[in-house]
C-alpha cells in the first residue's frame, strides 16, 4: 500500500473514491487501532456518499513509523513530571498527531478536508479544528472527548481493558481481543466472536506493536484539557456518540458539543466503544449529509 512522508515521518495511508468528483474526507482511528480496521460497508458508504477518503495508520502503530528509540516512560514519571510542570520527555502528543494529518494532506496536495476520527482519532480532529482551523472544512468527532477531568471517567472494566497489556502470543492476543470488544462494544449492536477473531488475527499479522500503543495512551494524557482550544473552533462541528460508551462516556462528546459554538450532536441510543456493522449505513449518512451541508453554508 502507498506509503509518504509527512509532517518528516512515514505514513502508511490509502485512497477510496474518485478524488475528482469527491469531497476531501480524513478519517482517523482511535488508539492503537490500525486503519485496515475500518469497515468496507462504511467506507464504502462514504465514498457513495460523495468522499473521496483518505484513511492512515496512526503514528507508532501499523505501518506508519514506529518511535521504539523513544521508549516508554512510566506513566507515574510521566504524571510526576506533568504535575511538577516538567517536561515528560515523551515522544510526541496529539498536536503533533494533528500536524500529521495536515501533513499527509500536503503530501497528497489537499488543501482543504472534512476530518472525521473516532475515540482518539476523534480527540485528534478537534485538535486539528483548532491548530490548523485553515485546512479544514468540516470535523466530525466520534466517540471523543475535551480532556475536561471533571467529566465521568470510563467503567471500570472498560479501564481494564484499555489499560491491561495485550498478550503478545497469537492465539491469546485474538482471544484478548473477543473479551475486549465484549466489554467495550455495543450492546445494542453485537459483534460476533467470530468476526472479532478475523479482525484481531489479521491486525496482529500485520503489526502487534504494544510499545506504539502505550506511547499514543501517553500522548492523550500529557495533551490533558483543551477545551480552552476548542472553544475556538469555528468549523462546522457534528458530534456522533454512542450513549452506551463505557469508555469514553457519551458526556464526553456532549461536552465538545456545547464547547463548539453551534455543534450539532448525533447521540446513538445501544452505541458503545466500537462501529459495528448494524451502524455504518446511518453514522455514514450523518457524516455525508453534514459534510454537504458545509460546503454550502
Amino acid at each position: 500500500m502507498p506509503q509518504t512522508t509527512a509532517n518528516g515521518i512515514r505514513i502508511d495511508f490509502e485512497t477510496h473514491g474518485d478524488r475528482d468528483a469527491g469531497r476531501p474526507l480524513m478519517l482517523l482511528r482511535g488508539l492503537g487501532t490500525q486503519r485496515i480496521q475500518w469497515p468496507p460497508p462504511f467506507l464504502e458508504a462514504l465514498v457513495a456518499g460523495g468522499h473521496f477518503v483518505v484513511t492512515f495508520d496512526n503514528r507508532d502503530i501499523g505501518a506508519s513509523q514506529w518511535f521504539d528509540e523513544a521508549g516508554v516512560p512510566a506513566i507515574p514519571d510521566v504524571v510526576a513530571a506533568v504535575r511538577q510542570g516538567r517536561d515528560p520527555g515523551l515522544a510526541y502528543d496529539l498536536h503533533d498527531m494533528a500536524d500529521d494529518v495536515v501533513g499527509l494532506m500536503d503530501a497528497l496536495e489537499i488543501a482543504t478536508a472534512h476530518v472525521a476520527g473516532m475515540s482518539m482519532g476523534g480527540m485528534i480532529t478537534t485538535v486539528v479544528g483548532y491548530r490548523h482551523p485553515e485546512r479544514v472544512r468540516s470535523l466530525v468527532p466520534i466517540m471523543a472527548t475535551t480532556g475536561n477531568p471533571d467529566l465521568p471517567p470510563a467503567t471500570p472494566e472498560a479501564m481494564a481493558v484499555l489499560t491491561t497489556p495485550a498478550p503478545r502470543e497469537r492465539e491469546a492476543y485474538i482471544a484478548h481481543q473477543i473479551r475486549s470488544g465484549k466489554v467495550i462494544g455495543s450492546p445494542g449492536f453485537p459483534t460476533p466472536d467470530e468476526e472479532r477473531a478475523e479482525m484481531a488475527g489479521r491486525v496482529f499479522d500485520r503489526a502487534f506493536h504494544p510499545d506504539g500503543v502505550a506511547r499514543q495512551y501517553l500522548a492523550i494524557g500529557v495533551t490533558g484539557d483543551r477545551r480552552p482550544h476548542v472553544a475556538k473552533i469555528a468549523a462546522p462541528t457534528l458530534v456522533i456518540h454512542g450513549t452506551d460508551d463505557p469508555l469514553v462516556p457519551v458526556e464526553g462528546g456532549r461536552d465538545i458539543a456545547k464547547t463548539v459554538a453551534g455543534a450539532g450532536i448525533l447521540e446513538i441510543e445501544g452505541m458503545g466503544h466500537d462501529l459495528p456493522a448494524q451502524l455504518c449505513e446511518r453514522i455514514a449518512r450523518a457524516i455525508s449529509e453534514h459534510t454537504r451541508k458545509a460546503e454550502t453554508r
